[in-house]
Protein backbone atom coordinates (compact mmCIF):
# COMPACT_ATOMS: atom_id res chain seq x y z
CA UNK A 1 0.00 0.00 0.00
CA UNK A 2 1.28 3.47 -0.94
CA UNK A 3 0.83 6.62 1.11
CA UNK A 4 -1.39 9.12 -0.64
CA UNK A 5 0.20 12.46 -1.47
CA UNK A 6 -1.89 15.35 -0.11
CA UNK A 7 -3.36 17.63 -2.78
CA UNK A 8 -3.14 21.44 -2.54
CA UNK A 9 -6.77 21.55 -1.41
CA UNK A 10 -5.97 19.07 1.38
CA UNK A 11 -3.06 21.23 2.58
CA UNK A 12 -5.25 24.33 2.93
CA UNK A 13 -8.38 22.53 4.13
CA UNK A 14 -9.82 23.82 7.41
CA UNK A 15 -11.73 20.57 7.93
CA UNK A 16 -8.54 18.55 7.46
CA UNK A 17 -6.68 20.72 9.98
CA UNK A 18 -9.48 20.40 12.54
CA UNK A 19 -9.32 16.60 12.23
CA UNK A 20 -5.55 16.52 12.79
CA UNK A 21 -4.35 17.55 16.28
CA UNK A 22 -0.82 18.08 14.98
CA UNK A 23 -1.90 20.38 12.15
CA UNK A 24 -4.37 22.22 14.38
CA UNK A 25 -1.61 22.86 16.93
CA UNK A 26 0.59 24.25 14.17
CA UNK A 27 -2.18 26.60 13.04
CA UNK A 28 -2.94 27.79 16.58
CA UNK A 29 0.69 28.47 17.48
CA UNK A 30 1.33 30.20 14.15
CA UNK A 31 -1.66 32.46 14.76
CA UNK A 32 -0.38 33.29 18.24
CA UNK A 33 3.11 34.22 17.02
CA UNK A 34 1.68 36.30 14.20
CA UNK A 35 -0.61 38.20 16.56
CA UNK A 36 2.34 39.10 18.80
CA UNK A 37 4.32 40.31 15.79
CA UNK A 38 1.35 42.41 14.63
CA UNK A 39 1.16 44.58 17.74
CA UNK A 40 4.25 46.81 17.41
CA UNK A 41 3.93 46.98 13.62
CA UNK A 42 0.34 48.21 13.52
CA UNK A 43 1.01 50.67 16.34
CA UNK A 44 3.83 52.19 14.29
CA UNK A 45 1.50 52.40 11.27
CA UNK A 46 -1.05 54.22 13.43
CA UNK A 47 1.60 56.86 14.12
CA UNK A 48 2.24 57.19 10.35
CA UNK A 49 -1.48 57.58 9.66
CA UNK A 50 -1.98 60.03 12.52
CA UNK A 51 -4.61 57.98 14.37
CA UNK A 52 -4.87 56.50 17.86
CA UNK A 53 -2.98 53.16 18.14
CA UNK A 54 -6.22 51.50 19.24
CA UNK A 55 -7.74 52.34 15.84
CA UNK A 56 -4.98 50.37 14.09
CA UNK A 57 -5.25 47.46 16.52
CA UNK A 58 -9.04 47.21 16.15
CA UNK A 59 -8.66 47.43 12.37
CA UNK A 60 -6.19 44.56 12.42
CA UNK A 61 -8.40 42.36 14.61
CA UNK A 62 -11.50 42.86 12.47
CA UNK A 63 -9.71 42.59 9.12
CA UNK A 64 -7.79 39.42 10.02
CA UNK A 65 -10.90 37.65 11.31
CA UNK A 66 -13.02 38.80 8.35
CA UNK A 67 -10.52 37.93 5.62
CA UNK A 68 -10.18 34.45 7.13
CA UNK A 69 -13.73 33.79 5.90
CA UNK A 70 -13.98 35.83 2.70
CA UNK A 71 -10.39 35.92 1.41
CA UNK A 72 -9.02 33.83 -1.45
CA UNK A 73 -5.56 33.05 -0.04
CA UNK A 74 -5.58 30.78 3.03
CA UNK A 75 -2.98 31.63 5.72
CA UNK A 76 -2.44 35.18 4.43
CA UNK A 77 -2.87 37.84 7.11
CA UNK A 78 -4.51 41.22 6.43
CA UNK A 79 -4.38 44.12 8.87
CA UNK A 80 -3.61 47.84 9.14
CA UNK A 81 -0.61 48.24 6.83
CA UNK A 82 2.14 50.77 6.21
CA UNK A 83 1.36 51.22 2.51
CA UNK A 84 -2.26 52.17 3.22
CA UNK A 85 -1.26 54.34 6.18
CA UNK A 86 0.85 56.48 3.85
CA UNK A 87 -2.14 56.98 1.55
CA UNK A 88 -4.60 58.12 4.22
CA UNK A 89 -2.29 60.21 6.41
CA UNK A 90 -2.97 63.51 4.56
CA UNK A 91 -6.75 62.96 4.81
CA UNK A 92 -6.58 62.36 8.57
CA UNK A 93 -4.44 65.47 9.03
CA UNK A 94 -6.77 67.70 7.02
CA UNK A 95 -10.27 66.33 7.78
CA UNK A 96 -10.09 63.97 10.75
CA UNK A 97 -11.15 60.43 11.59
CA UNK A 98 -14.75 60.64 10.30
CA UNK A 99 -13.64 61.39 6.76
CA UNK A 100 -11.08 58.59 7.06
CA UNK A 101 -13.81 56.07 7.89
CA UNK A 102 -15.90 57.30 4.95
CA UNK A 103 -12.88 56.89 2.66
CA UNK A 104 -12.27 53.34 3.92
CA UNK A 105 -15.92 52.48 3.28
CA UNK A 106 -15.67 53.78 -0.28
CA UNK A 107 -12.32 52.05 -0.82
CA UNK A 108 -13.83 48.72 0.21
CA UNK A 109 -16.71 49.21 -2.22
CA UNK A 110 -14.28 50.10 -5.02
CA UNK A 111 -12.24 46.96 -4.33
CA UNK A 112 -15.37 44.83 -4.67
CA UNK A 113 -16.23 46.53 -7.98
CA UNK A 114 -12.66 46.13 -9.27
CA UNK A 115 -12.76 42.46 -8.33
CA UNK A 116 -16.02 41.93 -10.21
CA UNK A 117 -14.59 43.52 -13.40
CA UNK A 118 -11.61 41.13 -13.28
CA UNK A 119 -8.73 43.34 -12.15
CA UNK A 120 -7.22 40.43 -10.18
CA UNK A 121 -6.44 38.59 -13.42
CA UNK A 122 -3.95 41.32 -14.33
CA UNK A 123 -1.51 39.91 -11.75
CA UNK A 124 -0.39 37.26 -14.25
CA UNK A 125 1.08 40.03 -16.41
CA UNK A 126 3.58 41.02 -13.71
CA UNK A 127 7.03 39.77 -14.87
CA UNK A 128 9.26 37.55 -12.77
CA UNK A 129 11.91 40.30 -12.51
CA UNK A 130 9.31 42.60 -10.92
CA UNK A 131 8.33 39.88 -8.46
CA UNK A 132 11.99 39.38 -7.50
CA UNK A 133 12.35 43.13 -7.02
CA UNK A 134 9.14 43.12 -4.96
CA UNK A 135 10.47 40.35 -2.69
CA UNK A 136 13.88 41.98 -2.26
CA UNK A 137 12.36 45.40 -1.56
CA UNK A 138 10.01 43.79 0.93
CA UNK A 139 12.95 42.19 2.76
CA UNK A 140 14.84 45.49 2.87
CA UNK A 141 11.79 47.36 4.17
CA UNK A 142 11.20 44.75 6.88
CA UNK A 143 14.82 45.02 7.98
CA UNK A 144 14.98 48.82 7.82
CA UNK A 145 11.79 49.05 9.90
CA UNK A 146 13.66 47.31 12.73
CA UNK A 147 16.57 49.77 12.79
CA UNK A 148 14.66 52.31 14.87
CA UNK A 149 14.50 49.68 17.60
CA UNK A 150 18.28 49.18 17.44
CA UNK A 151 19.48 52.80 17.46
CA UNK A 152 19.88 54.88 20.64
CA UNK A 153 18.81 51.99 22.86
CA UNK A 154 20.37 50.41 25.97
CA UNK A 155 23.30 48.12 25.16
CA UNK A 156 21.39 45.12 26.55
CA UNK A 157 19.14 45.26 23.49
CA UNK A 158 21.95 44.00 21.26
CA UNK A 159 22.77 40.74 23.09
CA UNK A 160 19.05 40.08 23.54
CA UNK A 161 18.44 40.57 19.81
CA UNK A 162 21.41 38.37 18.93
CA UNK A 163 20.14 35.65 21.28
CA UNK A 164 16.71 35.88 19.69
CA UNK A 165 18.15 35.53 16.18
CA UNK A 166 20.14 32.47 17.25
CA UNK A 167 17.03 30.84 18.72
CA UNK A 168 14.89 31.54 15.64
CA UNK A 169 17.57 30.05 13.38
CA UNK A 170 18.71 27.09 15.52
CA UNK A 171 15.51 25.85 17.20
CA UNK A 172 13.88 24.59 13.95
CA UNK A 173 16.89 22.31 13.47
CA UNK A 174 16.21 20.75 16.86
CA UNK A 175 12.40 20.64 16.91
CA UNK A 176 9.44 21.86 14.88
CA UNK A 177 6.83 21.08 17.53
CA UNK A 178 6.65 24.74 18.58
CA UNK A 179 7.39 27.70 16.28
CA UNK A 180 10.87 29.06 16.94
CA UNK A 181 9.67 32.70 17.11
CA UNK A 182 7.28 31.80 19.94
CA UNK A 183 10.10 30.15 21.87
CA UNK A 184 12.33 33.19 21.35
CA UNK A 185 9.59 35.58 22.50
CA UNK A 186 8.77 33.55 25.63
CA UNK A 187 12.42 32.96 26.63
CA UNK A 188 13.52 36.57 26.14
CA UNK A 189 10.43 37.96 27.88
CA UNK A 190 11.05 35.66 30.86
CA UNK A 191 14.71 36.70 30.98
CA UNK A 192 13.84 40.40 30.93
CA UNK A 193 11.20 40.01 33.66
CA UNK A 194 13.24 37.73 35.93
CA UNK A 195 16.44 39.76 35.63
CA UNK A 196 14.51 43.07 35.76
CA UNK A 197 16.26 44.38 32.64
CA UNK A 198 15.46 47.92 31.57
CA UNK A 199 14.93 47.58 27.81
CA UNK A 200 12.23 48.91 25.44
CA UNK A 201 9.11 46.75 25.36
CA UNK A 202 5.76 46.60 23.55
CA UNK A 203 4.10 48.86 26.13
CA UNK A 204 6.50 51.65 25.11
CA UNK A 205 5.14 51.62 21.55
CA UNK A 206 1.65 52.89 22.38
CA UNK A 207 -1.49 52.37 24.45
CA UNK A 208 -3.15 48.98 24.05
CA UNK A 209 -6.97 48.79 23.98
CA UNK A 210 -8.76 47.86 27.19
CA UNK A 211 -12.19 47.03 25.73
CA UNK A 212 -13.93 45.59 22.71
CA UNK A 213 -14.33 47.69 19.54
CA UNK A 214 -17.66 49.49 19.11
CA UNK A 215 -19.69 50.48 16.06
CA UNK A 216 -18.78 53.82 14.55
CA UNK A 217 -20.75 55.56 11.80
CA UNK A 218 -18.84 58.49 10.25
CA UNK A 219 -20.34 61.91 10.97
CA UNK A 220 -19.89 63.45 7.51
CA UNK A 221 -22.39 65.26 5.29
CA UNK A 222 -23.66 63.14 2.40
CA UNK A 223 -22.81 65.73 -0.25
CA UNK A 224 -20.89 65.98 -3.49
CA UNK A 225 -18.19 68.01 -1.69
CA UNK A 226 -17.64 65.15 0.74
CA UNK A 227 -17.28 62.72 -2.15
CA UNK A 228 -14.72 64.93 -3.88
CA UNK A 229 -12.69 65.00 -0.66
CA UNK A 230 -12.69 61.26 0.11
CA UNK A 231 -12.80 59.77 -3.42
CA UNK A 232 -9.14 60.36 -4.37
CA UNK A 233 -7.94 58.84 -1.09
CA UNK A 234 -10.40 55.95 -1.41
CA UNK A 235 -9.20 55.16 -4.92
CA UNK A 236 -5.56 55.26 -3.82
CA UNK A 237 -6.35 53.08 -0.80
CA UNK A 238 -8.22 50.57 -2.98
CA UNK A 239 -5.51 50.30 -5.63
CA UNK A 240 -2.55 50.15 -3.23
CA UNK A 241 -4.32 47.62 -1.02
CA UNK A 242 -5.30 45.38 -3.93
CA UNK A 243 -1.87 45.47 -5.55
CA UNK A 244 -0.02 44.66 -2.34
CA UNK A 245 -2.51 41.96 -1.35
CA UNK A 246 -2.54 40.23 -4.75
CA UNK A 247 1.26 40.26 -4.99
CA UNK A 248 1.51 38.86 -1.47
CA UNK A 249 -1.00 36.14 -2.40
CA UNK A 250 1.14 35.25 -5.41
CA UNK A 251 4.22 35.08 -3.18
CA UNK A 252 2.44 32.79 -0.70
CA UNK A 253 1.29 30.60 -3.62
CA UNK A 254 4.94 30.07 -4.56
CA UNK A 255 6.10 29.44 -0.99
CA UNK A 256 3.36 26.94 -0.15
CA UNK A 257 2.94 25.34 -3.60
CA UNK A 258 -0.81 25.88 -3.29
CA UNK A 259 -3.07 28.01 -5.51
CA UNK A 260 -5.31 30.87 -4.46
CA UNK A 261 -8.40 32.57 -5.84
CA UNK A 262 -7.18 36.07 -6.69
CA UNK A 263 -10.64 37.40 -7.59
CA UNK A 264 -12.07 36.21 -4.28
CA UNK A 265 -9.09 37.75 -2.48
CA UNK A 266 -9.74 41.07 -4.25
CA UNK A 267 -13.40 41.36 -3.22
CA UNK A 268 -12.55 39.82 0.15
CA UNK A 269 -10.20 42.74 0.81
CA UNK A 270 -13.08 45.07 0.04
CA UNK A 271 -15.39 43.28 2.46
CA UNK A 272 -12.68 43.23 5.16
CA UNK A 273 -12.03 46.96 4.77
CA UNK A 274 -15.74 47.74 5.00
CA UNK A 275 -16.01 45.54 8.10
CA UNK A 276 -13.06 47.33 9.66
CA UNK A 277 -14.65 50.70 8.89
CA UNK A 278 -17.75 49.66 10.86
CA UNK A 279 -15.54 49.73 13.95
CA UNK A 280 -13.74 52.95 13.09
CA UNK A 281 -10.92 51.21 11.20
CA UNK A 282 -8.16 52.93 9.25
CA UNK A 283 -8.13 50.48 6.32
CA UNK A 284 -5.48 47.95 5.45
CA UNK A 285 -4.36 45.12 3.21
CA UNK A 286 -2.18 42.01 3.32
CA UNK A 287 0.60 42.30 5.91
CA UNK A 288 3.59 40.85 4.13
CA UNK A 289 5.99 40.51 7.04
CA UNK A 290 3.41 38.93 9.33
CA UNK A 291 2.21 36.66 6.53
CA UNK A 292 5.80 35.44 6.12
CA UNK A 293 5.92 34.70 9.85
CA UNK A 294 2.66 32.77 9.55
CA UNK A 295 3.55 30.63 6.54
CA UNK A 296 7.35 30.35 6.77
CA UNK A 297 8.21 30.33 10.46
CA UNK A 298 4.82 29.14 11.74
CA UNK A 299 4.25 26.72 8.79
CA UNK A 300 0.53 27.61 8.75
CA UNK A 301 -1.47 26.72 5.66
CA UNK A 302 -5.16 27.30 6.46
CA UNK A 303 -7.63 30.05 7.32
CA UNK A 304 -7.55 28.96 10.95
CA UNK A 305 -4.21 30.69 11.58
CA UNK A 306 -5.43 33.91 9.94
CA UNK A 307 -8.59 34.00 12.05
CA UNK A 308 -6.70 33.20 15.24
CA UNK A 309 -4.12 35.91 14.53
CA UNK A 310 -6.96 38.45 14.71
CA UNK A 311 -8.71 36.74 17.61
CA UNK A 312 -5.53 36.37 19.66
CA UNK A 313 -4.64 39.99 18.97
CA UNK A 314 -7.97 41.13 20.38
CA UNK A 315 -7.89 38.79 23.38
CA UNK A 316 -4.26 39.53 24.23
CA UNK A 317 -4.72 43.29 24.09
CA UNK A 318 -8.00 43.36 26.02
CA UNK A 319 -7.39 40.69 28.69
CA UNK A 320 -3.63 40.43 29.21
CA UNK A 321 -2.44 43.71 27.78
CA UNK A 322 -0.08 44.23 30.72
CA UNK A 323 1.65 40.91 30.04
CA UNK A 324 1.88 41.59 26.31
CA UNK A 325 3.34 44.98 27.11
CA UNK A 326 6.27 43.27 28.87
CA UNK A 327 7.50 41.58 25.67
CA UNK A 328 10.88 43.15 24.84
CA UNK A 329 11.08 44.71 21.40
CA UNK A 330 14.39 42.88 20.98
CA UNK A 331 12.49 39.58 20.71
CA UNK A 332 10.18 40.82 17.97
CA UNK A 333 13.06 42.56 16.17
CA UNK A 334 14.98 39.27 16.14
CA UNK A 335 12.04 37.49 14.51
CA UNK A 336 11.63 40.18 11.85
CA UNK A 337 15.37 40.29 11.07
CA UNK A 338 15.36 36.55 10.36
CA UNK A 339 12.23 36.95 8.23
CA UNK A 340 13.94 39.71 6.24
CA UNK A 341 17.07 37.61 5.69
CA UNK A 342 15.14 34.53 4.56
CA UNK A 343 12.75 36.53 2.36
CA UNK A 344 15.50 38.26 0.36
CA UNK A 345 16.36 36.42 -2.87
CA UNK A 346 20.13 36.23 -2.45
CA UNK A 347 20.50 34.22 -5.64
CA UNK A 348 19.17 37.18 -7.66
CA UNK A 349 22.12 39.38 -6.67
CA UNK A 350 24.85 36.73 -6.91
CA UNK A 351 27.61 37.82 -9.35
CA UNK A 352 27.08 34.74 -11.54
CA UNK A 353 23.33 35.43 -11.79
CA UNK A 354 23.93 39.08 -12.68
CA UNK A 355 26.37 38.05 -15.43
CA UNK A 356 23.88 35.60 -16.97
CA UNK A 357 20.73 37.69 -16.55
CA UNK A 358 19.77 40.04 -19.43
CA UNK A 359 20.56 43.62 -18.46
CA UNK A 360 16.99 44.73 -19.09
CA UNK A 361 15.64 42.26 -16.52
CA UNK A 362 18.25 43.30 -13.97
CA UNK A 363 17.25 46.92 -14.60
CA UNK A 364 13.59 46.06 -13.99
CA UNK A 365 14.47 44.44 -10.67
CA UNK A 366 16.61 47.42 -9.61
CA UNK A 367 13.92 49.95 -10.59
CA UNK A 368 11.35 48.01 -8.55
CA UNK A 369 13.62 47.96 -5.49
CA UNK A 370 14.76 51.58 -5.77
CA UNK A 371 11.23 52.84 -6.47
CA UNK A 372 9.95 51.02 -3.41
CA UNK A 373 12.71 52.20 -1.09
CA UNK A 374 12.48 55.80 -2.31
CA UNK A 375 8.73 56.00 -1.65
CA UNK A 376 8.50 53.36 1.11
CA UNK A 377 5.57 52.03 -0.89
CA UNK A 378 5.70 48.59 -2.49
CA UNK A 379 2.85 49.40 -4.85
CA UNK A 380 4.72 52.35 -6.37
CA UNK A 381 7.85 50.25 -6.83
CA UNK A 382 5.89 47.49 -8.56
CA UNK A 383 4.15 49.94 -10.92
CA UNK A 384 7.50 51.50 -11.87
CA UNK A 385 8.96 48.02 -12.39
CA UNK A 386 6.08 46.95 -14.64
CA UNK A 387 6.37 50.13 -16.71
CA UNK A 388 10.12 49.57 -17.10
CA UNK A 389 9.51 45.95 -18.13
CA UNK A 390 6.95 47.09 -20.72
CA UNK A 391 9.39 49.57 -22.27
CA UNK A 392 12.21 47.00 -22.25
CA UNK A 393 9.98 44.38 -23.88
CA UNK A 394 8.77 46.82 -26.53
CA UNK A 395 12.35 47.76 -27.38
CA UNK A 396 13.35 44.11 -27.74
CA UNK A 397 10.37 43.17 -29.88
CA UNK A 398 10.69 46.31 -32.00
CA UNK A 399 13.92 44.94 -33.48
CA UNK A 400 12.35 41.62 -34.45
CA UNK A 401 10.60 43.03 -37.54
CA UNK A 402 12.64 42.71 -40.75
CA UNK A 403 12.16 43.67 -44.41
CA UNK A 404 13.65 41.72 -47.35
CA UNK A 405 13.54 43.03 -50.93
CA UNK A 406 12.81 40.61 -53.80
CA UNK A 407 12.52 41.58 -57.50
CA UNK A 408 9.75 39.91 -59.50
CA UNK A 409 8.51 40.32 -63.07
CA UNK A 410 7.65 44.00 -63.40
CA UNK A 411 7.15 44.38 -59.66
CA UNK A 412 9.09 44.63 -56.45
CA UNK A 413 8.23 42.42 -53.50
CA UNK A 414 8.93 43.51 -49.93
CA UNK A 415 8.75 40.52 -47.58
CA UNK A 416 8.05 41.72 -44.04
CA UNK A 417 8.62 39.30 -41.16
CA UNK A 418 8.05 39.64 -37.42
CA UNK A 419 5.56 41.11 -34.99
CA UNK A 420 4.21 44.47 -36.12
CA UNK A 421 2.89 46.80 -33.43
CA UNK A 422 3.34 50.44 -32.45
CA UNK A 423 7.02 50.10 -31.55
CA UNK A 424 8.20 47.91 -34.43
CA UNK A 425 6.07 49.43 -37.18
CA UNK A 426 6.97 53.10 -36.66
CA UNK A 427 10.23 52.75 -38.64
CA UNK A 428 8.61 50.56 -41.29
CA UNK A 429 7.58 53.56 -43.37
CA UNK A 430 11.25 54.39 -44.01
CA UNK A 431 12.19 50.96 -45.37
CA UNK A 432 10.79 51.50 -48.89
CA UNK A 433 12.22 53.22 -51.99
CA UNK A 434 9.16 55.16 -53.11
CA UNK A 435 10.85 57.06 -55.95
CA UNK A 436 12.83 54.23 -57.63
CA UNK A 437 10.52 51.25 -57.18
CA UNK A 438 8.53 49.99 -60.22
CA UNK A 439 4.87 50.88 -60.64
CA UNK A 440 3.70 47.66 -58.96
CA UNK A 441 4.76 46.93 -55.39
CA UNK A 442 3.81 43.93 -53.26
CA UNK A 443 3.99 43.83 -49.47
CA UNK A 444 4.22 40.16 -48.49
CA UNK A 445 3.13 39.83 -44.83
CA UNK A 446 2.91 36.02 -44.80
CA UNK A 447 5.45 35.83 -41.97
CA UNK A 448 4.18 38.87 -40.07
CA UNK A 449 1.40 39.61 -37.60
CA UNK A 450 -0.48 42.90 -37.39
CA UNK A 451 -1.29 43.64 -33.76
CA UNK A 452 -2.65 47.17 -33.55
CA UNK A 453 -4.10 50.23 -35.27
CA UNK A 454 -0.67 51.89 -35.34
CA UNK A 455 0.57 49.23 -37.77
CA UNK A 456 -2.52 49.59 -39.97
CA UNK A 457 -1.96 53.36 -40.03
CA UNK A 458 1.68 52.78 -41.04
CA UNK A 459 0.64 50.46 -43.90
CA UNK A 460 -1.87 53.12 -45.04
CA UNK A 461 0.93 55.70 -45.00
CA UNK A 462 3.13 53.44 -47.14
CA UNK A 463 0.28 53.02 -49.66
CA UNK A 464 -0.35 56.77 -49.75
CA UNK A 465 3.33 57.54 -50.36
CA UNK A 466 3.44 55.13 -53.28
CA UNK A 467 0.18 56.57 -54.60
CA UNK A 468 1.73 60.05 -54.52
CA UNK A 469 4.36 58.69 -56.96
CA UNK A 470 1.70 57.14 -59.17
CA UNK A 471 2.38 53.58 -57.99
CA UNK A 472 0.13 50.87 -56.58
CA UNK A 473 0.65 48.64 -53.54
CA UNK A 474 -0.82 45.21 -52.97
CA UNK A 475 -0.76 43.66 -49.48
CA UNK A 476 -0.76 39.85 -49.45
CA UNK A 477 -0.20 36.99 -47.01
CA UNK A 478 -2.32 38.09 -44.05
CA UNK A 479 -4.99 35.89 -42.54
CA UNK A 480 -7.00 35.45 -39.37
CA UNK A 481 -7.08 38.31 -36.86
CA UNK A 482 -4.35 40.26 -38.68
CA UNK A 483 -6.36 40.32 -41.92
CA UNK A 484 -9.55 41.19 -40.06
CA UNK A 485 -7.79 44.07 -38.29
CA UNK A 486 -6.40 45.42 -41.57
CA UNK A 487 -9.73 45.22 -43.43
CA UNK A 488 -11.63 46.77 -40.53
CA UNK A 489 -9.30 49.74 -39.93
CA UNK A 490 -7.55 50.47 -43.24
CA UNK A 491 -8.50 53.85 -44.66
CA UNK A 492 -10.47 54.82 -41.52
CA UNK A 493 -7.70 56.12 -39.29
CA UNK A 494 -7.25 59.56 -40.88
Amino acid sequence: MHDTVPTPSDVTSVRGALRSPRRLTTEVLAGLVTSLALIPEVISFAVIAGVDPRVALYTSCVMAMTIAFVGGRPAMVSAAAGATALVIAPLVASHGIDYLIAAVWLAGALQIVLALVGVARLVRFIPRSVMIGFVNALAILIFSAQLRHLIDVPWLVYPLTAAGIVMVVVVPKLTTAVPAPLIAIVVLTAAVVVLNLDVPDVADQGELPSGLPTWMIPDVPLTWDTLTVVAPFALGLALVGLLESLLTAKLVDDITDTPSDKTREAWGQGVANMAGALFGGMGGCAMIGQTMINVKEGRARTRISTFLAGAFLLVLCVTVGDVVGMIPMAALVAVMVVIAATTFDWHSVAPRTLRLMPRSETLVMVVTVVGTLATENLAVGVILGVLTAMVAFARRVAHLADVTVLDGEGERVYRVTGQLFWASSNDLVHRFDYASDPDAVVLDLTDAEVWDASTVATLDTVAHKYAAHGKSVRIVGLDGASLDRLERLSGKLG
